[in-house]
């Protein structure tokens, strides 16, 4: 029988990722179907891509569904409203930057329609979801992650860290990170600007010495210095996902003062800044908190 992908969710991350998997199940033979909320959008992307554009109940009875949406509470309304036409056998994987609590109850709710779930959130951007080279941090059974191993088609690398909710975690504590690396290079490069120090001239310096990390090599030259904050990952996304890095620490009783200062931070940031703008935005509240402009 004809194999079918289900790819729900078209979004900035979704839209790239869900091409890759209709581009393989084709040349494998197979069928690719995708959805969203928006059916227009659904229609235009199986339009240029080629796969089909399906309502919820024809996605559900998919070998593999694929969803991609916003935060772990939009994956429990797609769950419900494509209840009815889960099949056995049938392997859930949410790429979403979800919730580990979510995980494990999502997990709990589709092993009752014999449905296995991973949650599979990814790393790379909009630049890797278009080439296909995503990171895939996999949370789930062994076995189900071998069923659907090469339906991952938008992976240059795949991960497996733990069991259900693992993923989401590493997710988290990933981004969270990230937003800790931006904000103290912000504060940091705020501070030589009140000194009159050339900022091109200190990154450089930082750069090749032993404070660089992503922000400070890639972020900051090609977002901040430039002025040109791309929307590409939005700035209450982060938040969300460090709001969900301080849960997995509360969960665990664990202790990161630091890490909890920079969700707070960031929470600010989303509020005062905008949670659409892209998450280097982030840093025209440290230049207001200090009167400058990092450039």
């Amino acid at each position: 029988m004809t194999r079918t992908a289900a790819f729900l969710g078209l979004g900035a991350m979704g839209g790239p990722m869900a091409a890759h998997v209709v581009q393989r199940m084709q040349n494998q033979g197979g069928r690719a179907v995708v959805w969203n909320r928006t059916r227009a959008r659904a229609d235009a992307h199986a339009a240029r891509f080629g796969g089909e554009a399906v309502d919820l109940t024809e996605a559900a009875r998919a070998d593999v569904i694929f969803t991609c949406l916003p935060t772990s509470a939009e994956v429990d309304e797609v769950l419900e409203a494509a209840w009815d036409g889960l099949r056995a056998g049938t392997v859930w994987v949410d790429c979403t930057s979800g919730h580990p609590e979510a995980a494990r109850r999502q997990a709990e709710r589709l092993a009752e329609r014999g449905v296995a779930f991973l949650d599979a959130p990814v790393s790379g951007g909009t630049v890797g979801a278009g080439a296909g080279t995503l990171t895939v941090m996999v949370g789930g059974e062994v076995g189900a992650l071998e069923q659907v191993r090469g339906d991952l088609a938008f992976a240059g690398r795949v991960v497996r860290v733990g069991d259900v909710g693992a993923g989401f975690a590493v997710k988290a504590i990933n981004n969270v990170l990230l937003a800790a690396n931006l904000w103290t290079a912000g504060e940091g490069l705020a501070a030589l600007a009140r000194l009159g120090v050339d900022l091109g001239a200190a990154l450089e310096v930082i750069n090749a010495s032993s404070g660089r990390s992503n922000a400070t090599e890639n972020l900051i030259p090609r977002r901040v210095l430039t002025r040109e904050f791309p929307a590409t990952f939005g700035l209450g996304l982060l938040a969300k996902d460090a709001g969900i890095a301080a849960d997995v620490v509360r969960d665990v009783r664990g202790s990161a003062p630091m890490l909890m200062q920079t969700e707070a931070l960031i929470r600010a940031a989303a509020t005062l800044i905008g949670p659409d703008a892209d998450h280097t935005a982030a840093l025209q509240l440290v230049e207001q908190m200090n009167g400058t402009v990092i450039r």
